[in-house]
């Protein structure tokens, strides 16, 4: 059975491993695999130590961690009308193929619990092409009220 829980710094070494295989199985790697490892852990490490706008729910199967989600709380100024001041940005959802069938469901349903609880306006991610039909399901559709401006480019 899948256990959903909050991630610890313990855990940063096993979810920078699953980091590498989610975008390097969309994606051509051009870092050495370890060397981004290293970098990769220590980023998760420091994010999950101590008070931080960063939150992760990892899913764990027989003790091990087989998919996570991470979930950012972006400060809005304040507003005098009743919009709530708060966006989640939920990222880095990825859940190992041999353990897909409900984790991702259950990361997404921790995630916008959180949300809620912290009276977040709204959430928004970047989904890939497979993952949209797990987005829908919770509501997540195209805004016609948000622009994008890519930056640098590179995807």
């Amino acid at each position: 059975m899948t256990a959903i829980r909050l991630a610890t710094p313990v855990d940063a070494p096993a979810l920078a491993r699953l980091r590498y295989d989610f975008r390097a199985s969309i994606g051509e790697a051009i870092e050495d695999r370890g060397a981004f490892i290293k970098r990769c852990t220590e980023w998760m490490a420091e994010r999950l130590t101590g008070p931080t706008p960063w939150r992760c729910w990892v899913a764990e199967h027989d003790g091990a961690i087989t998919g996570h989600l991470w979930l950012y709380m972006l400060e809005k100024i304040p507003n005098p009308t009743p919009e709530a001041e708060w966006h989640a940005y939920i990222t880095n959802i990825y859940v190992d193929p041999a353990h897909r069938g409900g984790a991702g469901t259950a990361l997404v349903e921790a995630a916008i619990a959180f949300a809620r609880e912290h009276r977040a306006d709204s959430a928004i991610l970047w989904p890939t092409e497979g993952s949209r039909s797990l987005y829908h399901r919770f509501g997540f559709a195209q805004p016609s009220d948000i622009l994008e401006a890519i930056i640098t480019p590179g995807r």
